[in-house]
């Protein structure tokens, strides 16, 4: 496990301050604002601890018990936050039913909210299966890494930075990404395989914390096929301003977060100042583990 997933799990510890309220210290960004999917997977953690033990896999992150997690998660981004001041998370305990138990979260940053979840756990249970087929890829150990690629098409200072920001995980394009195909709009879909820069082993290896790091990893690439659809580069080399808005995921079937899963991406419609990316997460044998929305603001530049 290298120091950067190293890092990223303490980030996701959050320090319980009090009963249901938490406290998170953010990263740095590529952007003068704290990462969106940093608050979504912290947000989840803050849920995840007030929820019962028959039906999440610990109160703790870092427990090896197993166990049940989040089935979904609906957010909205309100503000921008502040990288350089905590967040503060308090969890309203909604709902302990029998089968499903229902968090609902709020961000605050000087004493404002930036950030709103609502999470579902649920017990497991044997019920009807199917899923749609898995979309071709190639292995992605035949596709070269973020710090191969990055400096390739993008000025030193900028790559350096990004390899930085995503040292956590490796992710690999399976396509040219947009910022290397400027001005050359193309099909809006785009995909993309990632896994956690090491092996998540022994205390940390439980299912919240890999449908947490999941999520982190979710807000990274999933509006990139916006922006394909109009030959622009994106947030890496300013032909667009943008942010997330609102984001959703349903968490279908167990994965590990250590294990490549394929991220297929595209985006249906973008109009007014806004864009939205929709997308699978599968695992490496072929089942549908994640299923992803996310609208944000796009916008060129005046």
């Amino acid at each position: 496990m290298n120091k950067a997933l190293e890092s990223l799990l303490d980030l996701l510890d959050l320090e319980q301050i009090e009963e249901d309220i938490f406290r998170g210290v953010s990263r740095s960004a590529l952007v003068p604002r704290v990462f969106g999917g940093q608050v979504a997977a912290q947000a989840l953690v803050a849920a995840g601890r007030t929820v019962p033990a028959d039906r999440s896999p610990s109160s703790r992150l870092r427990s090896s018990r197993g166990g049940p997690t989040a089935h979904s998660l609906h957010a909205y981004f309100l503000r921008a936050g502040d990288p350089g001041a905590p967040i503060v998370y308090t969890v309203d305990r909604i709902r302990d039913g029998r089968s499903f138990t229902t968090r609902r979260v709020v961000a605050v940053q000087h004493g404002q909210p930036i950030f709103h979840l609502s999470a579902s756990f649920q017990t497991y249970e044997e019920g009807l299966e199917h899923q749609t087929g898995m979309p071709s890829a190639p292995d992605p150990e035949t596709l070269p890494t973020a710090a191969e690629m990055l400096p390739r098409h993008l000025p030193s200072h900028v790559a350096e930075r990004l390899v930085e920001a995503r040292a956590a995980v490796d992710l690999r394009y399976v396509d040219a990404p947009p910022w290397a195909t400027v001005g050359q709009p193309r099909e809006p879909r785009s995909q993309v395989w990632f896994r956690t820069n090491g092996k998540l082993d022994g205390g940390i290896d439980a299912s919240l914390l890999h449908v947490c790091l999941a999520t982190y990893v979710s807000d990274m690439t999933l509006l990139d096929s916006v922006l394909l659809a109009h030959g622009r580069g994106g947030w890496a080399v300013g032909d667009v301003v943008g942010a997330s808005l609102d984001h959703a995921m349903w968490f279908h079937r167990p994965f590990r977060a250590d294990e490549w899963l394929l991220y297929d991406q595209e985006s249906p419609s973008s109009s007014g100042g806004r864009g939205l990316g929709q997308a699978r997460i599968w695992t490496q044998d072929g089942q549908l583990a994640v299923t992803v929305i996310q609208e944000g603001v796009v916008r060129v530049p005046r």
